[in-house]
């Protein structure tokens, strides 16, 4: 049976997705009623070493509470905002080989999260939009997985706490369950990043509660927590990724073309960057004090645009560039989000600066800019005015 993971990604997620591969890499297991218990205490790699050996199930079913406390106050649209940007309660869905979907329900209308392994779907009920794509996955070879031993949990441990450090696993209760709570924080270069936490089922191995703290806040920012837990085989209706009936959708893939052996590789760099689009690029070499990275193509639908990458780790800053759409609003972000305006060179732009980074939004010259990293709002300002 295919074991149930956690997809990484980039940065934080990449090493909150470690610990949880780690967690998670035998499968989730069997529940038993409980009492509200905490475990006894154990050490990190062990508490790891033996929630990757449970016994594995089919899938997991949960409630859950989303909390969401990065908008500043007065920003949100009164009576119609998406639950994604208030918080809500919803339904969990997870299957064993990866297939999830994340519910959360609200008076405006639900949000939905949705992947099936080769696609996923965000929906947002409020302004019915819907943002599909492909999930490009590398080739997978059937193989043995090999559980990790103690000695490989713990030089993985070594090796995470060169940039991170990390508690041990501390003895808890969520979702009724006894569970194990571990919290990292980067030791440099984190950006406006705090810490974060993830608990997960002491015997079981299933997460439970995943949260992400600014600096100096003693309180999440962002948390994802289980209140009730059940387990089986998950229907396939359940992780569906088409798209609602009139829903607006926009297709989101990296622009790919053809190598000489005829396999699809992405367009990368300023002059191959530049051949592909119908505007100028503004990716100078540095921006802000950051060295530029990459310069990456990428489609929204039926636009071409670029991402360019300034700087590393957690600090780093994404700029993306596109044509502008006549007659689109700049002020107003997803969901209805009003944004306060700001000066970038004579362009007027939207800013949303939260506790754990900020975007800045402008258009000059017939292309619309987006400025995103987990910096405070001059740096972004600053990196604005630099894209020239």
């Amino acid at each position: 049976m295919r074991r149930l993971r956690t997809a990484s990604t980039r940065r934080l997620l990449t090493i909150v997705a470690v610990l949880v591969a780690a967690v998670t890499g035998a499968g989730i297991a069997q529940a038993a009623l409980t009492t509200g218990e905490k475990p006894a205490p154990k050490p990190l790699d062990r508490a790891l070493f033996d929630a990757a050996n449970a016994k594995p199930v089919e899938g997991v079913t949960a409630r859950i509470k989303f909390s969401n406390n990065l908008l500043p106050s007065g920003s949100l649209p009164q009576g119609t905002a998406s639950p994604v940007l208030t918080g809500a309660t919803g339904r969990l869905w997870l299957s064993d080989d990866g297939k999830l979907r994340l519910e959360l329900q609200s008076e405006n209308g639900d949000a939905q999260i949705v992947a099936d392994g080769k696609r996923y779907l965000i929906y947002d009920a409020a302004t019915k939009t819907a943002i599909t794509g492909k999930l490009h996955t590398a080739d997978k070879t059937p193989q043995t997985q090999k559980q990790p031993g103690l000695s490989g949990i713990q030089a993985a441990l070594d090796q995470l706490g060169q940039a991170w450090t990390f508690s041990g696993a501390q003895p808890s209760n969520t979702a009724g369950q006894p569970s194990y709570t571990v919290r990292i924080a980067p030791k440099d270069d984190g950006g406006l990043l705090g810490a974060a936490e993830l608990a997960w089922d002491a015997a079981r191995g299933v997460p439970l509660r995943a949260a992400i703290y600014a600096q100096g806040d003693a309180n999440p920012v962002l948390e994802l927590e289980a209140t009730d837990v059940s387990y089986g085989e998950i229907p396939a209706a359940k992780v569906s990724t088409t798209p609602p009936a009139g829903a607006r959708v926009t297709e989101i893939d990296p622009a790919l073309r053809m190598d000489a052996q005829g396999k699809p590789t992405a367009v990368e760099g300023v002059e191959a960057v530049q051949r592909e689009l119908d505007f100028p690029l503004a990716a100078p070499a540095e921006l802000a004090g950051l060295p530029r990275r990459a310069v990456r193509l990428i489609k929204s639908g039926d636009q071409t645009g670029a991402i360019s990458t300034y700087g590393q780790g957690l600090g780093q800053i994404l700029v993306f560039q596109s044509k502008a759409q006549p007659g689109k609003n700049s002020a107003l972000a997803p969901g209805g989000l009003t944004l306060p305006q700001v000066n970038i060179d004579g362009a007027t732009g939207s800013e949303l600066a939260t506790a754990l980074g900020t975007l800045l939004t402008f258009t000059r010259e017939g292309v619309q800019y987006i400025v995103l990293g987990s910096v405070p709002p001059i740096a972004a300002e600053n990196a604005a005015r630099d894209l020239k």
